[in-house]
């Protein structure tokens, strides 16, 4: 029997756009591509612990579309962030059912920023709770979550796409999914506003460099979806879905590629 190749997943960062990775998860599981590495960067991170936590597409579609804000705005006097992050971290652990990183049904990474040391961190075991809600603490919004005494915020302010880390995990095959993009003459209203357009923009050009080492960017047409508002969701996983279909055949190439390349 033919090898088959490890396929991996880079699930980007993107706030609610990040909705998006449920579509292209459903329409590879429709196609019997298999997942076997998730690697995720803040919205990639919640999406894949809940993909790795055995919710099947049905439930991920209902946890989605239910999911609105007052999940996780439990504000604070502002000191290190406005939102505490007790409430998300709460969700988390609920609807992982209190899992380590290693239990999960699928290789799992979830990358966070050291904002001390200026350094990436790649959480592939431990509670799973803690190491997203690290990963999702866009900073200046919500407070940075302590680990191991490391102060950690968003991994998507280091590694936007984390293409790197799930080749280090052993993938073959690497498809980076990246929901952010730059909207320009965005409405800008809020400090939330203002901090998340700026992280976009600080990632236009290092963006480019993940897609070249990936061996596939999928770019879900979501832009003129509200990244901080959790509105539309069935739509943003609409298109997620849609673009994923596009690049079915082309995935299918590579898997064939690279048996060949093994005989």
């Amino acid at each position: 029997m033919a090898a088959e190749p490890k396929i991996g997943l880079a699930l980007g960062s993107g706030g609610a756009r990040g909705f998006a990775h449920i579509g292209v998860l459903r329409v590879l599981q429709e196609e019997n591509i298999p997942v076997h590495i998730i690697a995720g960067s803040s919205m990639g991170a919640l999406v894949g612990a809940l993909y790795g936590a055995g919710h099947n597409m049905e439930q991920l579609y209902k946890l989605s579309t239910a999911f609105q804000r007052k999940f996780f705005l439990d504000c604070i006097v502002p000191k290190m962030g406005f939102i505490a992050g007790r409430k998300i971290k709460d969700f988390i652990r609920l609807f992982t059912h209190g899992k380590r990183i290693e239990d999960l049904n699928v290789q799992l990474a979830i990358v966070a920023t050291d904002i001390q040391a200026a350094e990436k961190v790649v959480f592939t075991e431990g509670p799973i709770a803690e190491a997203v809600r690290a990963s999702i603490a866009i900073p200046g919004v919500f407070v940075p979550e302590k680990i191991d005494g490391r102060l950690l915020v968003d991994g998507g302010v280091i590694d936007r796409v984390p293409v790197s880390v799930a080749k280090d995990l052993g993938a073959d095959i690497v498809i980076g999914v990246d929901v952010a993009s730059v909207k320009k003459n965005a409405e800008i209203t809020t400090i939330f506003d203002v901090i998340m357009q700026s992280i976009d923009i600080l990632q236009l050009e290092i963006i480019e460099s993940r897609t070249l080492a990936s061996n596939m960017m999928i770019r879900p047409p979501v832009n003129s979806y509200n990244s901080r508002a959790f509105t539309h969701i069935p739509e943003i996983i609409e298109a997620g879905e849609q673009i994923a279909r596009e690049h079915v055949e082309a995935i299918k190439q590579l898997i064939s590629a690279w048996k060949e390349e093994q005989k």
